[in-house]
């Protein structure tokens, strides 16, 4: 198959084959001898790359920015389709589209949807478009029925099927004997337990952190406790029963602090963090904003910084865009009654760069954790940039400013508190294999 379908903003301009010249690109990928470097970078009509030089090449489409840079093609391993049973928030078509618009050639999907992935059927219905399509689907498995916290699904067979891990996706498993039990069967086939790391009780009525914000705001806060025991739990469980856990979403200074301890124990756990986590405090709420009502919720400063020390450090494994579409339904109403969740796919390259301003060391790093730290996590094959190898490449420019307009937004939700807001760090395209999505 030879490269034929080149699309902007998701609709197709091109219908021919065409080799394709990324000019003066450079490379942010540790793995490839040209790190850091500036070159062009010649993909032929059949999807590969062909040559990578500092030599003037030609080519049939010339692709070039201001401070173009290439990496290997960006993977979200938290994000929610909606899909089946909800698709008036989102569906595999336009969750995809909203995935190549942010720089994503992979998105792990979350389980919680109508029914819940918890067969091999639906694990099959998440990924049979793979073979035709640019954003490729990888399904996560619920490790209990409906994601109740009682009965443990057929795992081995979701696997088979082709789940890359398991986990009840927005909801923590609660129950200690289960979560024992699941880390003793997956060591069978070395399976990967994903979990939410919150002690609901101790959230319970919750809306936001509780800090000094939420005291002033008048709202039941969500201690952070409720996060860092469950992870103490956890480590705990696993030292007993062995396998490997992976926390999602973690937001707290001190979880940090609990992961790198066991680290050095030798224990087996990764974790991720969510782009807002990032970027937002609590101090945002004191607008009563519904989208940037998030579970977990923003924190505080202090752990803003203490989760980028984690990323540098690498404590913390990847960065997701825990991508959570919610209709106005949902949104559009007292904080205390909304939903949580905010839309994150198209705008978590504009919240990498706002971290790593003028600091090409630091966008490597956070580039390293939608790259390379997923796919480790998932044990999944991480793309190379060398010649020979099939395209699978994400394009950006951090220096570019853009606005998030209406007309760019992908999603069927609007639950972003960033719509209509300029940004600083656009992704210029995505390209893997025959397929590509070119935003200029």
């Amino acid at each position: 198959m030879k490269i034929k379908d080149i699309f902007v903003h998701g609709k197709q301009t091109v219908n021919t084959a065409m080799s394709i010249l990324l000019k003066s690109a450079r490379i942010i990928d540790p793995s490839s001898g040209f790190h850091l470097q500036r070159v062009n970078v010649l993909l032929n009509d059949e999807g590969i790359i062909e040559k990578i030089d500092l030599k003037e090449m030609s080519a049939d489409r010339v692709i070039q920015s201001a401070d173009l840079h290439v990496s290997v093609g960006w993977f979200d391993m938290r994000a929610d389709f909606c899909d089946p049973g909800y698709e008036h928030k989102e569906d595999l078509v336009s969750g995809a589209e909203a995935a190549a618009a942010g720089g994503f050639t992979g998105v792990a999907l979350l389980p919680n949807t109508c029914p819940c992935i918890q067969s091999k059927n639906e694990i099959s219905y998440l990924q049979k478009n793979n073979s035709r399509q640019l954003v490729q689907i990888y399904p996560y498995g619920a490790i209990t029925r409906d994601c109740k916290g009682e009965d443990l699904t057929e795992m081995l067979d979701m696997h088979h099927a082709g789940a890359v891990a398991f986990t009840d996706g927005k909801k923590p498993v609660w129950n200690t004997d289960i979560l024992v039990k699941t880390l003793q069967y997956l060591q069978k086939f070395e399976g990967l337990l994903i979990n939410k790391p919150e002690d609901k009780y101790l959230t319970a009525f919750g809306v936001m952190n509780e800090s000094y914000n939420s005291t002033i705001l008048g709202m039941k806060g969500m201690p952070k406790l409720a996060e860092e025991i469950m992870i103490a739990r956890d480590l705990k469980l696993l030292e007993y029963a062995g396998g490997k856990i992976h926390f999602t979403n973690i937001s707290s200074a001190e979880s940090v602090r609990l992961i790198r301890r066991a680290r050095k124990q030798g224990l087996n756990v990764t974790c991720d963090v969510a782009a807002y986590n990032l970027h937002f405090d609590d101090s945002r709420l004191l607008k009563y904003d519904t989208n940037y009502k998030v579970d977990p919720p923003l924190r505080e400063e202090k752990d803003l910084r203490a989760l980028d020390r984690g990323i540098r450090e690498d404590v913390i494994d990847a960065i997701t865009s825990s991508h959570i579409p919610q209709d106005e339904e949902c949104k559009k109403l007292e904080f205390d009654l909304a939903d949580y969740g905010m839309l994150g796919l198209q705008t978590l390259f504009p919240i990498i760069v706002a971290r790593c301003s003028n600091d090409e060391e630091g966008l490597a790093k956070y580039i390293e954790k939608i790259t390379h730290g997923p796919r480790n996590i998932l044990g999944l094959t991480v793309p190379q940039i060398q010649v020979g190898a099939r395209a699978d490449l994400t394009l950006f420019d951090p220096s570019t400013t853009w606005t998030y307009s209406h007309e760019l937004h992908k999603s069927k939700s609007h639950n972003s508190p960033l719509l209509g807001k300029s940004l600083k760090g656009k992704v210029i395209g995505v390209i893997r294999e025959k397929y590509a999505n070119i935003n200029v």
